[in-house]
């Protein structure tokens, strides 16, 4: 089945003037869905997933997560895509973190939750521990004392990278991570803020992170 094809509409009343993206054939594609007024077609184009990019690719260092009893399924759905999108090997669910058996997961993960590798495990410290021992690296996203803003982070100059690879620790919403996990993390990272709230919702501040995690493999691969 192909992808419908977006239709960008503007609204001709001069009080109104309303500019929208619809689907050919869609109810609201001749009159405006703010004043009921008529519209004309300024253009039409693809959905922006069937763009064609030409990113640069770089074989970068395996990442995965370890999500701390987050409470939201929406949350994790979330991050389900966004760690889709940059590569996530698997994604190591603790505690009370919804799995993809949940039914509001999959209304944000929007299907990356039948692509990425997940693990279920009662207890985030064992589990850390596990992933420590296997040669991974654990990097938590937390504000701690030990912290280190995300843009300072990076594998310490004349260290070994970890053969095994990264693994993201995020927290609960509101306790945050365990504090016995957060003993077993080799670095501790937190996003600096600069207005008045002190964190981001915890599916942004991963995908903020993920990122990075990404920019600074390349940034090691290329200077490597």
């Amino acid at each position: 089945m192909n992808p419908p094809t977006f239709q960008i509409r503007l609204c001709e009343n001069p009080s109104c003037g309303l500019r929208y993206p619809v689907t050919e054939n869609h109810p609201f594609g001749d009159r405006c869905p703010a004043c009921f007024g008529a519209t004309r077609l300024v253009l039409t184009r693809s959905p922006a997933s069937e763009l064609k990019l030409n990113p640069r690719i770089i074989k970068l260092t395996p990442v995965e997560v370890l999500l701390d009893n987050i409470r939201s399924a929406w949350n994790v759905g979330s991050i389900f895509r966004s760690a889709e999108g940059y590569g996530v090997q698997h994604i190591h669910l603790c505690g009370i973190t919804p799995t993809p058996e949940a039914a509001d997961l999959s209304k944000t993960a929007l299907g990356a939750e039948l692509s990425i590798p997940w693990t279920y495990h009662k207890n985030s410290v064992v589990a850390g521990a596990g992933l420590r021992k296997s040669g991974r690296r654990l990097w938590a996203l937390e504000e701690d004392p030990r912290a280190l803003p995300i843009t300072e982070a990076g594998t310490p100059r004349g260290a070994a990278r970890a053969p095994q690879g990264r693994v993201l620790v995020v927290g609960n919403e509101l306790a945050g991570v365990d504090p016995e996990l957060l003993d077993l993390c080799h670095q501790i990272i937190y996003l600096p803020m600069q207005g008045k709230k002190r964190s981001f919702n915890v599916a942004v501040a991963f995908g903020i992170a993920i990122h990075f995690l990404n920019f600074l493999d390349q940034q090691d691969k290329i200077a490597g």
